[in-house]
């Protein structure tokens, strides 16, 4: 019988969790006018990444999990509008920007590789 990993042993969902930790001293920043254009979004889309992850790994059968994973890619996708966003208007700066969306963009392959080993393992 194969081990079982622990969700917060999930290299998929500690990259995730880290990237909500980078974004949070981002969003608390900003004043309460930008937090509501585009910093809530900009947060909850973060914060859902892992959200989905974590509830697709609870799931029994593998196309419930898959279905959450695609909800995580799609959040993951949503943040890196909103960071651009961010970015084009001066709320972060060059190198926050690069460094969440080099940690974006390593999440969103992992977690590509994790969908296709779902489909594959069928587990």
């Amino acid at each position: 019988m194969a081990d079982y990993i622990k969700l917060g042993d999930l290299d998929l969902y500690r990259m995730a969790v880290e990237l909500s930790r980078e974004a949070w001293p981002t969003y608390e920043g900003l004043n309460w006018q930008d937090k509501k254009i585009m910093g809530d979004q900009f947060i909850e889309s973060i914060d859902s990444v892992g959200a989905n992850i974590a509830e697709g790994y609870g799931r029994y059968h593998y196309k419930d999990r898959i279905k959450f994973y695609y909800n995580a890619r799609g959040s993951l996708s949503e943040s890196k509008h909103w960071g651009l966003f961010s970015y084009e208007r001066g709320k972060i700066n060059k190198a926050k920007f690069y460094s969440l969306l080099n940690k974006q963009q390593a999440l969103h392959k992992k977690l590509n590789s994790y969908i296709s080993s779902c489909y594959n393992y069928k587990q």
